[in-house]
């Protein structure tokens, strides 16, 4: 590395076609001119913060949303263009963009690679066509099987494909045919996640309220049931779960995603996006016409950065915790000891023995991990650590 310290960087597109059903996130449709004029900002949030990355260099780059790929695929190359000529980028860093795959065309898959882009994360959720319709998506599962072969066409060999179990209608069978059709395709990387209603969504209203006319949503025992076979599928297939919810091929794994839970510093570009950064938190402007008007230029950067925290050591031994226990390999004692100067059971040796003993952790090599009961009850694990 040039440089001796690691950085990843989170770009933020906060756009897409329409607004799913069960989306929560900073998002919504926008014209040409609104995406224009964010891209314009953006640019400059680039090169402006550019000088709080000297001393880093950056391992992974990841183009979230939103559906990044709804946007004019030069558009997309010109933030890489910039973020290369003001930012020390390793030779051989993790760009990932996520794709909808009603949006994308072989021409923008083609600008992506030569633009540096090496991994693919589409968004499928579901293999049925009625569960999708059900979640407001814009694609069929044919749209995503064209978009999935044009992504190898064009040279792609690291795709991650998003699935969403417990969706409303969906059965354990249906499941099943999701899980089998995506993993016929042989992707690098699969993410597997649970439906959470989300507050402000419609399925919030539509399942809070109880309002008629909505397929049901799958049993507390039914969901359980999806869980444990996607585990037991997805390993049978040859994808190793190395998070809760993620599962990869041997040397896939998500290098943007485990810096995150193993406490590598990030830097959030763009609309909303969240920051950490020398023990310090801190997230962007969330209104995108106050997000617009920032002179950047101005002390503080104008007002970009809301909600900072500055975390001190409790805190970051408990996001050490409760983050790196999502991962199956767990936490190291010896990495605790190096960055807290403190023995990790001198914190947490009375938590430690107790998820022990109710078979909820396990410690071999070094390290401290959930037990596959743990895993099932992760939440109340973790939250054992806040101290």
């Amino acid at each position: 590395m040039m440089n001796n310290k690691e950085l990843e960087l989170y770009v933020h597109i906060p756009f897409c076609a329409c607004k799913c059903n069960y989306c929560d996130f900073l998002s919504a449709p926008a014209d040409e001119t609104v995406q224009k004029l964010y891209m314009d900002k953006l640019t400059e949030e680039i090169k402006v913060m550019a000088q709080e990355c000297v001393d880093y260099e950056v391992t992974t780059i990841f183009i979230g949303g939103g559906t990044p790929s709804i946007l004019k695929e030069e558009w997309i190359a010109e933030i890489l263009h910039t973020i290369y000529g003001r930012i020390g980028v390793s030779m051989d860093a993790e760009i990932t963009i996520e794709a909808n795959p009603g949006t994308l065309t072989a021409e923008k898959l083609k600008r992506y690679r030569q633009s540096g882009i090496n991994r693919l994360s589409l968004g499928l959720q579901s293999a049925d066509e009625g569960e999708l319709r059900e979640l407001g998506r814009i694609h069929t599962f044919d749209s995503f099987l064209k978009s999935f072969e044009r992504a190898r066409q064009a040279g792609f060999t690291n795709i991650n494909v998003d699935l969403m179990s417990a969706l409303p209608g969906q059965t354990a069978a249906s499941w099943k045919n999701t899980l089998k059709k995506t993993a016929m395709l042989k992707p690098e990387h699969i993410s597997a996640y649970s439906l959470i209603i989300e507050e402000g969504t419609p399925f919030y209203q539509w399942y809070g309220n109880q309002e008629p006319g909505h397929p049901p949503l799958p049993s507390e025992d039914e969901e359980r049931e999806m869980y444990y076979m996607t585990k037991e599928f997805l390993e049978e297939s040859g994808y190793r779960r190395y998070e809760i919810s993620n599962y990869a091929r041997p040397g896939f794994e998500c290098r943007h995603n485990v810096g995150y839970w193993t406490g590598v510093p990030y830097l959030g570009l763009g609309l909303g996006a969240s920051s950490y950064m020398t023990d310090r938190r801190f997230r962007n402007e969330p209104d995108l016409k106050r997000y617009l008007s920032l002179n950047l230029e101005a002390p503080n950067y104008g007002g970009l950065r809301t909600e900072e925290e500055i975390l001190h050591v409790q805190s970051r031994m408990e996001e050490f915790m409760f983050l790196g226990l999502r991962l199956s390999c767990g936490v190291s004692v010896r990495e605790f000891v190096e960055r807290f100067g403190r023995n990790i059971h001198e914190i947490y040796g009375d938590v430690i023995m107790r998820m022990e003993e109710e078979e909820l952790l396990t410690s071999r090599e070094g390290r401290i991990m959930l037990t596959d009961r743990g895993v099932d009850v992760s939440n109340y694990v973790m939250s054992k650590f806040l101290i």
